[in-house]
Order: C-alpha cells, then sequence, then structure tokens
C-alpha cells in the first residue's frame, strides 16, 4: 500500500532535527543509512547505465556490460530499451539494489566527449522516448531509475570545474527535453543533479532547474541526489532543490546543516520536503514497508539467455 502524504509526514514527525539531516547524506559510497524509528532499512545504490557495478567500485562481483547507450539508440526502438531497462533490473535485483544510476542522457555536442558511449545521441527528442522507454522497463520491477546529469554537463573534460553558460530558450529546448519527455512520460523516481555550473550556479544549487522548473513546473514528486562529491554548499544546495548528498558518510551537509537551519538560513519544513522525497523512494524500491522479497532464478550474466540477449540488442543497432 502506497503511503498517503500524512503518513509520510507521521514518520517525519518522530524524527528531531540532526536526525533527519543524518539521512539526507548517504552512509556509504553506494548505501544510504537506515533509520529503524521509522522502519526505514538501507537504501542501496549502484552505478549504472551500462550495467549494474553493485557496491564495489572495483572488485566486485561479475556483472552483465550491455551494449552502449549509443549503440542501442542506433536502433530508434523503444522496444529495445524497454528490454534493456527490465534486463538491467533483473542484475539489480540479483545484488538486491533498490536504485540503478542511469540513464544518462546527457546530449552528444562533441566527438571528442569522454562518456558519449553511455549516453544516447545528440538528439533530445530521440534521447528523451528512449530514456522513457529504459525508466519504464527498470521501475516495472520496482528498481528505480536516476536520470543523470541534471544539468547542460555535456562535456567531461573540466566537468567539476567548468561553467555551463546557455540561455532560457537553449536550455529549455535542448538541454532540458530529454529530461523533460522522461519525466513526464516515465515518472523517473530519482535524478542526478551535475558537477558543473549553470550560469554561475552550481548544478546542485539550481533551484530554477531542480525546484522551478522539475519538481514545479512539470509535477515531479522524485528525489534530486547529488553527483558523487558534487555538492558544494549546505544552505544554499537545501534551498536550491538538492535532496541528498551523495556519498557518506562525510559531506557538506551534517552539522552544517544543522547549523542552517538553526541560524534561519534554511527552514526546517525544507528539510522535512527533501526527507519526504527520500521516504517515497524507499518505499517504491521497497526499503520502506513491508519487507521485499526477490527473486532466485535470474539469469547469470554468462547465461546462454544473456548472451542471447545481448547479442539481440547489440545487433540492433
Amino acid at each position: 500500500m502506497t503511503l498517503s502524504a500524512s503518513d509520510l509526514d507521521t514518520l517525519i514527525g518522530r524524527l528531531d532535527l540532526p536526525a533527519k539531516v543524518r539521512l539526507l547524506t548517504g552512509a556509504t559510497a553506494f548505501t544510504l543509512a537506515p533509520e529503524p524509528a521509522i522502519g526505514l532499512r538501507e537504501l542501496r545504490l549502484s552505478d549504472g547505465p551500462t550495467g549494474v557495478r553493485g557496491l564495489k567500485f572495483s572488485g566486485g562481483r561479475v556483472v552483465t556490460l550491455f551494449p552502449n547507450a549509443t549503440l542501442l539508440a542506433s536502433a530508434w526502438s523503444e522496444e529495445a530499451l524497454t528490454e534493456v531497462g527490465r534486463l538491467l533490473a533483473e542484475e539489480a535485483m540479483v545484488q538486491q539494489i533498490h536504485v540503478v544510476l542511469g540513464p544518462t542522457i546527457n546530449l552528444h555536442r562533441s566527438p571528442l566527449g569522454g562518456r558519449l558511449f553511455e549516453a544516447f545521441s545528440e538528439d533530445p527528442l530521440l534521447t528523451g522516448k528512449l530514456a522513457a522507454a529504459y525508466v519504464r522497463g527498470m521501475q516495472s520491477s520496482r528498481v528505480g531509475a536516476c536520470l543523470k546529469h541534471l544539468i547542460a554537463n555535456e562535456s567531461e573534460t573540466q566537468r567539476n570545474t567548468m561553467n555551463s553558460v546557455v540561455d532560457e530558450a537553449t536550455l529549455r529546448e535542448v538541454y532540458l527535453l530529454p529530461f523533460e519527455i522522461a519525466v513526464t512520460e516515465a515518472e523517473p523516481w530519482s535524478v542526478m543533479a551535475a558537477y558543473n555550473d549553470v550560469n554561475g550556479v552550481p548544478a546542485t544549487e539550481q533551484r530554477h532547474v531542480n525546484v522551478d522548473v522539475l519538481k514545479k513546473a512539470w509535477g515531479w514528486d522524485g528525489l534530486v541526489m547529488s553527483d558523487w562529491f558534487a555538492t558544494k554548499s549546505a544552505g544554499p544546495a537545501a534551498n536550491g532543490g538538492l535532496d541528498l548528498v551523495m556519498p557518506g558518510p562525510d559531506g557538506p551537509w551534517g552539522p552544517a546543516l544543522v547549523d542552517a537551519v538553526r541560524n534561519g538560513e534554511v527552514d526546517e519544513a525544507t528539510i522535512d520536503e527533501h526527507l519526504r522525497r527520500l521516504l517515497r523512494l524507499a518505499e517504491r524500491v521497497g526499503a520502506l514497508g513491508p519487507e521485499r522479497h526477490y527473486p532466485t532464478d535470474l539469469p547469470a550474466p554468462d547465461s546462454d539467455i544473456r548472451r542471447e540477449q545481448l547479442t539481440r540488442l547489440a545487433a540492433g543497432g
């Protein structure tokens, strides 16, 4: 049963301010902290979008590597991307992963882009349609998708320091369009804020994009997490629509964000809204509410069925 807004508020009301803020930064590199007082269990994230790596950055289990997004997009097939999302969800469930950090829907703006392989195309319409299909396939198994990276994060070179200068029309009609299509057609449960600045403001503090456009104009009720180590501030990021800082346990929030609330820089209602979105995500993926049971008969990465699926998907592109 889906928790209502009042149910979520009841859970939030059981926590004091430091406990609320503690939940808004990751517990480890790829997990979120549990909170027994409200029945919240550990929530587990994994890198995507062309596979499900698991909780270890390297040296983990053998997993399936999927055909890259550019190749998949070359089939111009929403059905193929729905299947990819479903198969990635299987790979996640084998590892009891709740959220896969994909799809990447930044645009191909230069052939020198270092991460082009994990993004679909230069076309915002094609990218958005394929992303929506990917999200639908993945979330049909209660594994959360995460659109990334919001926004104008089309260069890997100097990605942590660059300032993307974009006028409003271009922002809306080019860079935001794939996100808008995926949000409105598939309702992804999370979105990742990027490393770069946009018009001089860090993406993690972009209230115009994160709040005015994404959450209000598009009516989206999911969670905005930071890219890893992308958050640069406490109060400005919290007020700018960022819901979750990754990774943890250290980061710029913690005591600094508690102080920002107590000195009036951030309203506690803003903290509650961030936590409400986190708890909504947790319920959707089975980390809050009834215990989730995972299938035990899913194909192994080197199985014949996986080889057939991957070969067919690659050939289609």
